[in-house]
């Protein structure tokens, strides 16, 4: 099975299946530095290949192709020996290609060159940069023409944006819109703030990613990268007033806003605001109705003891019956409500999946024992207050690339007959 299938929402993956369609997957290589002797007063210039991959892996997630993430890259290239940023060879690149389970693979490599013949004189110059990028389709055994971009290094998001255009036509080109409107959906960043973000990705000590987010987010008020990976940051840290803080900074139009509002309700949640992360999973659910965001929406309500807990734990439940954690939410939330039979069922599939689940256990004895949550706290009733559990995984990408592969399907087959 595909890695995206194994991600997607089981429902949206079965329609995708009937279709007879997958949707198109594309693994984006961090560009390689194809002058690594350059002058050491030029700096280290490897963050460029990164900021080069991650714009493309934006630009072509944004329009429905699967991509897999940073750390699947980085995986595949651990499992292969080679050296992260380098400029690889052909088999190199097919091989990373099936590591990751791509059909296709966009790679290149970069070349910056200081302006002047001094090379002191780079303090005052930016220089200039050239790219040179290709995309090899596994499937076809084919690949496309050297395509390069050129220009200032100061103009490296615009060099960027034209790059991720012409990628996108190759990749998916019925997705690729018309280039002035492809530029309008792109935010100018700063680019001391993009240099600063990509090397908090690449920083080897969480210390030292703070540090560079940090100083992302002072350079450019408006990137939202930054504020989410601070926002993950201090979450992590169990911080969760300071993760609150940077992640209600992550606007509706950025691309990290759905999976900054999850995030934003678990830190909610986890600091006592039910109401407060019950609005931020309310916000994510209408733009991916996925099984983890309705559990954890289920659980805020749960905690506050609203009646449509059970509703939303069944939605949860409707889309994977066999996860342990809705099944158990399920069971919890008719527990609290008195229907003990319904629970109990519940909670026997819950310990036919994991029999050491010792509050499954325990629950199950006590509706067995027709002992409910009002029963006297004397009975130990209390101690089965607040046990609803959360989904901290959001495969929001998994979900917006299946949808996009169904809604075309559905456009194509509703298109009248040329």
């Amino acid at each position: 099975m595909k890695a995206w299938a194994a991600k997607a929402p089981l429902l949206l993956l079965l329609r995708a299946i009937a279709l007879g369609g997958a949707p198109e997957t594309a693994a984006v290589l961090p560009f390689g530095n194809a002058a690594p002797g350059a002058p050491a007063s030029t700096g280290n210039l490897d963050w460029i290949g990164e900021s080069i991959a991650e714009t493309l892996r934006d630009a072509l997630t944004t329009h429905g192709v699967v991509t897999p993430d940073r750390d699947e890259i980085q995986k595949a290239y651990r499992g292969l020996n080679l050296r992260a940023r380098a400029v690889l060879t052909a088999a190199s690149v097919m091989k990373i290609g099936e590591a990751a389970d791509a059909e296709q693979v966009i790679f290149g490599r970069f070349e910056f060159r200081p302006s002047g013949a001094e090379v002191q004189k780079f303090s005052e110059s930016r220089g200039s940069l050239r790219i040179f990028g290709r995309v090899l389709n596994r499937r076809k055994m084919k690949q496309s023409s050297e395509f390069e971009e050129s220009g200032a290094l100061d103009d490296l998001p615009a060099l960027e944006a034209h790059l991720a255009w012409r990628v996108l036509g190759i990749v998916a080109e019925d997705e690729a819109p018309p280039e002035t409107e492809f530029r309008s959906l792109r935010p100018a960043i700063r680019l001391e703030a993009e240099e600063s973000y990509i090397r908090g990705l690449m920083a080897g000590s969480p210390e030292q990613r703070e540090k560079y987010f940090m100083q992302a987010a002072r350079l450019d008020a408006h990137f939202a990268h930054p504020c989410y990976q601070l926002g993950l940051i201090h979450y992590q840290r169990k911080e969760y007033q300071q993760a609150e803080e940077w992640l209600q900074k992550v606007g509706a139009g950025d691309i990290d806003y759905h999976r900054a509002s999850f995030l934003l309700g678990l830190a909610l949640f986890q600091s006592g605001d039910y109401a407060g992360a019950q609005k931020a999973f309310q916000t994510v659910a209408a733009a991916a109705p996925l099984s983890e965001v309705f559990n954890n929406l289920g659980a805020a309500e749960s905690r506050r003891n609203l009646p449509q807990a059970l509703a939303d734990f069944r939605k949860a439940l409707e889309g994977d019956p066999n996860d342990p954690v809705y099944r158990f939410n399920t069971g919890y939330a008719l527990y609290k409500k008195g229907d003990l039979a319904g629970a109990a069922e519940q909670f026997r599939a819950v310990l036919d999946r994991n029999p050491e689940d010792p509050m499954a256990t325990l629950l199950l004895g006590r509706c067995l024992k027709k002992q409910g949550l009002k029963a006297d706290a004397n009975s130990g009733g209390a101690r089965f207050q607040n046990q609803e559990r959360l989904k901290t995984a959001f495969e929001e990408r998994a979900y917006l690339q299946l949808k996009s592969l169904l809604d075309r399907k559905a456009a194509g087959a509703g298109a009248p007959e040329k």
